[in-house]
């Protein structure tokens, strides 16, 4: 599958999990989207090249790879923006209940939205560390909300077991997908979740900011009440009418207006996944991010290498993350030899493995390179030791 994306030269792009690459479908469609439907079409664009549409028809391509039916996945604003309708929505569903449960070294936006629905709401946001989530689910729990897979160790959750054992509590789970959509399978439904989150720039390949998506339950839709009650998620918005009425179904998760632009790059990049068996994905996930483990342990055993990530394939997503004093400047000294990795304080260095255009043969020149910035010590260079604004 690689040739349905474009690679620069020289480059081996281990950053998928932060920004993916940019799939061969996307600029002749971005092309077409602004020259003709935008210029020319102008707003008969909504209607003649099916604009209006788009979040629902945008969903029903990533429920596939995420476990979901077509109609439970939407596509519409941020992540943290979804997080805050599901959150607000999954505490009105469980009136009585004043506590909301996270992790621990959980991606901070996770943490910041919960921390701001309890101050709106009047509950309480708890972390705890991964390995307490389990035991801290009790009756007072309204919503429990996690990543699948951390954006930081690369460690997966049980998704199953969790929401099983949460459902056994009474309380309503939200996954975040955001590393896990398009890297791994992922089966929604299979596992009972109630909602779900994700995004559309890392592993999906939608370009920078691409629009989110946002999944709940069939059993759910009917009784979801998300508290940003605009007009694209009214029943009837070109009726204009003052009093609010939810649209039917998962529709009702809309604001405003679609990000046109937005959802048509991340439709054409969507196409890259076509004809894909997502567990054989996984398993050249597996392959290579078992490989770039071994060979750290062989080549780079005398360079003060920790692994954060675990070494048990079942319990890692598609990214392996080392640990290092000088982390950052490693990786920028990485990057300067072409190979793409990033850096997330204070030590970690991260490397996603988007199996769909990286081979094994990219692990071993990686690995290849980093012994070498570490055996001639590039990274000591002022160029590679000063913090730029992206890390």
């Amino acid at each position: 599958m690689r040739q349905r994306f474009q690679l620069p030269e020289g480059v081996i792009y281990l950053d998928g999990n932060s920004l993916g690459a940019m799939p061969r479908a996307v600029p002749a469609r971005m092309h077409r989207a602004i020259e003709q439907e935008w210029a020319t079409g102008l707003i008969r664009s909504w209607n003649d090249a099916d604009w209006y549409p788009a979040p629902q028809r945008v969903g029903a391509r990533i429920a596939r790879l995420v476990g979901a039916e077509d109609n439970e996945v939407i596509v519409a604003d941020s992540t943290s923006v979804n997080l805050f309708k599901l959150l607000v929505a999954a505490l009105r569903m469980r009136p009585g209940r004043s506590l909301m449960l996270g992790e621990r070294g959980n991606f901070p936006t996770d943490a910041y939205v919960a921390q701001g629905v309890a101050e709106i709401t009047g509950t309480q946001f708890r972390a705890v560390e991964p390995d307490e989530v389990l035991a801290a689910l009790n009756e007072d729990v309204a919503v429990l909300a996690l990543t699948h897979v951390n954006y930081k160790s690369g460690q997966a959750y049980d998704m199953a077991a969790v929401t099983r054992r949460a459902h056994e509590v009474g309380a309503l789970v939200i996954w975040d997908l955001a590393h896990t959509a398009g890297a791994m399978p992922c089966a929604l439904n299979d596992c009972e979740v109630d909602f779900a989150v994700g995004c559309g720039y890392k592993y999906l390949n939608g370009g920078p900011g691409a629009p989110s998506f946002a999944f709940v339950a069939r059993r759910h839709q009917e009784g979801l009440r998300q508290p940003l009650t605009g007009w694209h998620g009214h029943a009837r918005p070109f009726a204009f009418t003052h009093g609010y009425e939810p649209a039917p179904g998962i529709d009702r998760m809309l604001v405003g207006t679609a990000p046109q632009l937005g959802l048509i790059a991340l439709e054409a990049a969507l196409t890259a996944f076509d004809g894909v068996d997502l567990q054989a994905l996984r398993a050249k996930s597996v392959a290579l991010t078992g490989l770039f483990i071994a060979l750290v342990d062989q080549e780079l055993g005398a360079h003060g290498f920790g692994l954060a990530t675990p070494r048990d394939p079942a319990l890692r997503g598609s990214q392996v993350s080392l640990t290092h004093p000088e982390g950052y400047a490693i990786v920028q000294a990485l990057i300067a030899r072409g190979v793409i990795g990033d850096f997330r304080a204070p030590d970690i260095l991260r490397f996603g493995f988007a199996a769909l255009y990286l081979g094994h043969c990219d692990v071993w020149n990686a690995v290849a390179a980093l012994k070498s910035v570490m055996a001639e010590g590039d990274w000591r260079k002022p160029e590679f030791m000063a913090r730029k604004a992206v890390t």
